[in-house]
């Protein structure tokens, strides 16, 4: 019955249209979706109201929280969800934002068990309780430059749709054993052959921080597709091909491919 009252909502609330000033935000805070069709633009704004009306939305370390703050976030989060019907984070609670990259107190054991502490700098993260914590002054410079492959809400919304399944671990929750098992087979030979370009100083349109750990590279592939989808049709087409699969829509199909 809960479910049936969520759904009767959320309907509700995707055919109210987005206000000219919310508008006015995603165009000039998420320039990616320039591209998009009509129906897409659509779609996009009504899972910025579906995310704006069930999540919750809170300012730290002195941010204020504001209409510009949740509908940026907002926006550039339904891109992930924007080919992936009646996917709106159900794992995610709160969304956290600092006004700048924050400071965590971190312990850290290594492989003969020595343990390092002290304060470590974030520019966000995604907890496995259903928050996510992001900095918004790199939000702000994530979202404004579509073409750099870094975004730290597509790549935090991108664990939690990783973590779905239950895990952070690079296998998000995919329709199909063939679905998995191609996923497997692309995924983990593009993820060691990061390791190896990253040991071996090569230069990669992935971000090398993907090499820490599958979930890690899910995020960052996350974050080339959306922003640097020619570059990873040209230099890694598989992994291209199951991101494509995996999200539904490819942004930009029709960019040069840098």
């Amino acid at each position: 019955m809960l479910g049936w009252f969520r759904e009767r909502r959320r309907r509700r609330v995707m055919g109210e249209p987005l206000p000219a000033e919310w508008w006015s935000i995603v165009d000039r805070r998420c320039p990616v979706i320039a591209g998009l069709t009509g129906g897409q633009r659509d779609r996009l704004g009504g899972i910025v109201r579906v995310l704006l009306d069930e999540k919750h939305f809170e300012g730290c370390g002195g941010l204020k929280m504001t209409d510009e703050v949740r509908v940026t976030i907002a926006a550039q989060a339904a891109l992930l969800v924007l080919g992936r019907p009646g996917s709106y984070y159900p794992t995610l609670r709160s969304i956290l934002v600092y006004p700048d990259a924050y400071q965590v107190w971190t312990q850290e054991e290594d492989e003969i068990g020595i343990v390092t502490e002290g304060m470590d700098e974030r520019l966000g993260e995604a907890w496995d309780g259903g928050t996510v914590v992001l900095s918004w002054a790199d939000v702000v410079r994530g979202g404004g430059d579509e073409d750099d492959g870094s975004n730290v809400v597509l790549h935090e919304f991108a664990h939690l749709l990783d973590g779905e399944e239950g895990d952070m671990n690079g296998a998000p929750l995919l329709s199909g054993r063939a679905g998995y098992d191609r996923w497997a087979e692309v995924f983990m030979r593009e993820y060691k052959g990061l390791v190896r370009d990253v040991r071996k100083g090569r230069p990669s349109v992935l971000d090398p921080y993907g090499a820490e750990h599958p979930a890690e590279f899910f995020a960052v592939a996350t974050e080339v597709f959306f922003e640097r989808p020619g570059a990873m049709r040209k230099r890694h087409p598989e992994l291209f091909e199951v991101m494509r699969g995996f999200y539904g829509w490819v942004p930009g199909e029709d960019e040069k491919e840098d």
